[in-house]
């Protein structure tokens, strides 16, 4: 009998060790089964959630994916997310981040934080195509580092015969972990998963792959055992937050192919001041008549030259910047604002020109990390992540006007630029934890 609510968190001793591939296939696995899922992810990462949210809706039962960072936002904060979003679930499944217990100083922020907070058991995803018995010892050590840390179950992912998950499935009982079946080697499977996260296009056949890896793990999983064993009180639901009392105001929100980095949390919070107006850069000739426009991040690079041919909403946010409109734009946002975006083979493509500044996807390099803000003329901290490959080709006479520090105390270098009502940044923010930011921009 399936317990009235049931909750883990799948982690791994590693990234790549195939935690989202197995996430996708289980949401949608207990999804089939006519259950509610929710699924969320642990840290700042927008383009699972995006999956997730995918893999967990069926027959017209909509679900959405929700990012849980102890990083970004408090405790309490992550606790009232999960309370919130679980309260009308299953199962609550949480995608860990890295390893189990990497974060952002040492295990900070980590999965194993969140799993703690929450007191959610652990499911860990081993990659064991190259593992036998060894999987004891490093099972055990997992399980014995942190008393406090449930770990529960374990998956062992790419293995090669049934026979092969028997020697694994012995090793994990010696070191007191249950296996719970394992994903058998396919690297059809691991090619799509990097697929989904890096083609954006939308013509992607995402729901056949997520299909194609529920039956690829249907007959190795058990699926029953990980219910029974996930089974934990129900988060208390938190009281009713204001939702959709933001009056006349509009919010115009872009959403395409090449601007899709959006936190669900930063949009509950808009829809607290105003009714949010979706609208594409690259397919819309123009701007809705809006309090303030929100020009989130993605691949504009890859949508450089349609970005660019599309001259009439160029235009239209330019005037509409330059009338003092409200404007908050971040990383691909940021670059769309700019003169221009100059591509890897040294084409320049023209962009609004709102901000004397280009970007070049030259040379690229990561630049990776949290951030924490403090911003001219807001009183609270914003905190946010900074995650792109592109960077600052030239930049004409623009100040910054915010303080900002690693998650380790150290100053940053990352400007955040206002020209007017415009401002913009690399950073992705997240003001879940700050609700007030986005009226502050309203009034700014």
């Amino acid at each position: 009998m399936i317990a009235p609510f049931s909750a883990f968190l799948i982690a791994a001793p590693s990234s790549g060790s195939g935690k989202t591939t197995l996430t996708l296939a289980l949401l949608r696995l207990l999804s089939r089964r006519g259950l509610g899922v929710q699924p969320f992810k642990c840290g700042p990462d927008y383009l699972d959630t995006r999956l997730h949210g995918m893999a967990a809706s069926v027959e017209g039962r909509e679900r959405l994916g929700i990012n849980l960072d102890t990083f970004m936002a408090p405790p309490a904060h992550a606790r009232e997310l999960f309370g919130r979003w679980s309260a009308d679930a299953d199962v609550a499944v949480v995608e860990g981040v890295m390893g189990l217990f990497d974060g952002a100083e040492k295990d900070r922020g980590s999965s194993a934080e969140i799993a703690k907070l929450l007191g959610l058991p652990v499911v860990m995803v081993v990659d064991a195509r190259s593992m036998a018995y060894s999987a004891a010892p490093l099972l055990h050590g997992f399980r014995t580092f942190d008393a406090r840390l449930n770990l529960s179950g374990v998956i062992f992912n790419r293995v090669n015969t049934p026979s092969h998950y028997s020697y694994l499935e012995a090793a994990a009982r010696d070191a007191g972990v249950e296996p719970l079946g394992y994903v058998p080697k396919n690297e059809a499977i691991a090619i799509s998963e990097r697929h989904l996260g890096l083609n954006t296009s939308v013509s992607y056949d995402r729901e056949g792959v997520i299909e194609r890896m529920a039956d690829h793990v249907a007959e190795t999983l058990d699926i029953d055992r990980l219910l029974a064993l996930s089974a934990v009180p129900r988060p208390e639901a938190p009281a009713d937050l204001p939702r959709g009392t933001g009056g006349k105001r509009v919010i115009a929100v872009a959403r395409d192919e090449a601007f899709s980095f959006l936190y669900q949390e930063n949009l509950e919070v808009l829809r607290r001041y105003g009714r949010i107006e979706w609208f594409s850069p690259l397919e819309d000739d123009r701007l809705p008549e809006a309090d303030l426009v929100c020009l989130a991040g993605g691949y504009p690079e890859l949508y450089a030259e349609q970005l660019a041919r599309n001259t009439a909403m160029r235009g239209a946010v330019a005037a509409y910047c330059r009338s003092g409109g409200r404007t908050w734009a971040e990383c691909g946002g940021m670059m769309y604002l700019a003169e221009a975006i100059t591509l890897a083979d040294g084409s320049r493509h023209p962009m609004c020109g709102v901000l004397d500044l280009e970007t070049t996807m030259q040379q690229a390099s990561l630049t990776l990390g949290y951030r924490s803000l403090k911003l001219q003329g807001f009183t609270g901290e914003l905190r946010g992540h900074e995650f792109h490959y592109s960077k600052l080709l030239r930049s004409g006479p623009l100040e910054s006007i915010a303080n900002v520090t690693t998650a380790s105390g150290k100053v940053s270098g990352t400007p955040v630029y206002r020209k007017g009502n415009t401002f913009a940044s690399y950073i992705h923010m997240y003001w879940g934890a700050e609700p007030g930011f986005p009226l502050w921009l309203l009034e700014a």
